[in-house]
């Protein structure tokens, strides 16, 4: 079975999707590792409570983020990592990772790439006024947000709808594209 390290920042909502996937036979990969970069996230409670490791680091108290990179790599060799999942991790992945990982690391973002990348992207979609947006899950390039896509789920945004209600449909999707997706890649591009 195939090892997965997932990177995250936060509340780890996708992390508990994947999880969760994993139980219900959705996923069939082993989450090995958390690699998280704020010690207080919720993620690394929700890793603990799923029995998942975790490998949590201060950026601060490196001098670059090549130094980060070569300490979270040796995490990934020692746990004989096949697939990077980004989930809410927010920084851009490095040439250390890049290159060491090299297709092998994806990222799950809530817009239809290549519209609105970066940060607050729904916000984006909402302040532009389109009337569909959505999810993408797509491989990590050195660029934001630019990598080849591999999956894209669209939702319409109601004349009604507040930025609450977005983001609400936007995760039902992202917890459902997500694991299945990962899944695929794990299957047909790691062989």
């Amino acid at each position: 079975m195939k090892n997965i390290a997932i990177f995250a920042s936060g509340s780890g909502s996708n992390f508990q999707a994947i999880v969760n996937a994993g139980k219900s036979g959705v996923l069939v990969g082993n989450i090995s590792l958390v690699v998280c970069d704020k010690a207080g996230a919720r993620v690394i409670e929700r890793a603990n409570e799923a029995g998942v490791e975790t490998f949590v680091f201060s950026p601060k108290n490196f001098e670059s983020k090549a130094d980060f990179e070569r300490e979270i790599l040796q995490e990934l060799i020692d746990k004989e990592i096949d697939l990077i999942v980004l989930a809410g991790y927010m920084r851009l992945i490095g040439e250390t990772l890049l290159q060491a990982y090299q297709g092998r690391i994806i990222n799950i973002h809530p817009s239809l790439l290549p519209a609105f990348p970066g940060k607050h992207a729904i916000h984006q979609a909402i302040d532009k006024g389109v009337k569909i947006t959505g999810v993408t899950v797509h491989f990590v390039d050195e660029g934001m947000d630019t990598g080849p896509i591999i999956a894209q789920r669209a939702i319409e945004i109601e004349e009604h709808d507040h930025i609450e209600d977005v983001e609400k449909k936007i995760h039902e999707i992202e917890h459902e594209l997500y694991p299945t997706t990962i899944n695929y890649v794990l299957h047909h591009h790691l062989q």
